[in-house]
């Protein structure tokens, strides 16, 4: 998952709402949103190289996604960071507690969002403690929470103009299609080819063989019903399929 845009709080009938798009190699093996077989109560893709997810949520309003951080050349870790989302899913730990018993040395750098339709949490192994967010709007890339990247920048503006329209999802989708390149001038310096710099500066991503493969709406509803909608993609930006998958309206 390469953006994420949270508004927490922050719609009177929406506690949670989420917008993110989720960029990796087109080879690499996944499903697209579902409920989970051995955990029906979750809904989310799958990772079948390494049995994690990026996105879920849970009936009830559990969730959790994860970004990786943009760091080449760092030793890789031990253990597959979508296991941190799936593992918190598929428990009943409240957020914190959860993650306080997360290894955080065994996974390359991570940024994890948790929540369970009370609290808000965000923990990396690159940002200090975790810690609880208070109501409003937050990006997430593969950088740390916040951080000042203009497709990030550029996202969270248009996800909060947004939020009033929901339920309706057309602004949104427009927002995560987003192909504009960011001008040299303004481009983060991660320690990658500058032609990559390019190619991630834009909120979708496409080429021939590393792109968007998903985009994905999901909200909570004040009763614990969950909606989420997802476009997903193939190389190039060309569309598969979407799906749709709602508990209460």
């Amino acid at each position: 998952m390469c953006l994420i845009v949270v508004g927490w709080r922050v719609h009177p009938d929406y506690p949670l709402v989420v917008a993110a798009n989720r960029d990796e190699f087109y080879a690499r093996p996944s499903t697209p949103i579902g409920r989970w077989p051995q955990a029906p109560q979750v809904i989310g893709g799958r990772d079948l190289e390494a049995g994690g997810t990026w996105l879920g949520i849970a009936e009830g309003g559990r969730f959790a996604a994860v970004t990786n951080v943009r760091e080449p050349g760092m030793a890789k870790g031990t253990l597959s960071r979508g296991e941190l989302t799936r593992n918190f899913l598929v428990t009943d730990l409240p957020p914190k507690h959860y993650a306080d018993t997360i290894a955080y040395a065994d996974y390359s750098g991570f940024n994890l969002l948790l929540a369970d339709g009370d609290t808000l949490v965000y923990c990396s192994n690159r940002d200090g403690e975790p810690r609880a967010l208070a109501p409003g709007v937050y990006g997430l890339s593969n950088h740390l929470l916040d951080s000042p990247w203009p497709k990030l920048l550029a996202a969270r503006q248009a996800f909060s103009k947004a939020l009033p329209g929901l339920p309706d999802t057309d602004a949104f989708f427009r927002i995560l299609a987003d192909e504009q390149i960011v001008a040299d001038e303004n481009l983060p310096n991660t320690g990658v080819p500058l032609a990559w710099e390019r190619l991630l500066s834009a909120v979708f991503v496409k080429s021939e063989t590393y792109g968007t493969r998903a985009s994905t709406l999901t909200w909570l509803h004040r009763d614990g019903g969950v909606t989420i909608r997802e476009r997903c993609f193939g190389p190039y930006g060309q569309p598969l399929q979407s799906s749709a998958i709602s508990t209460g309206e």
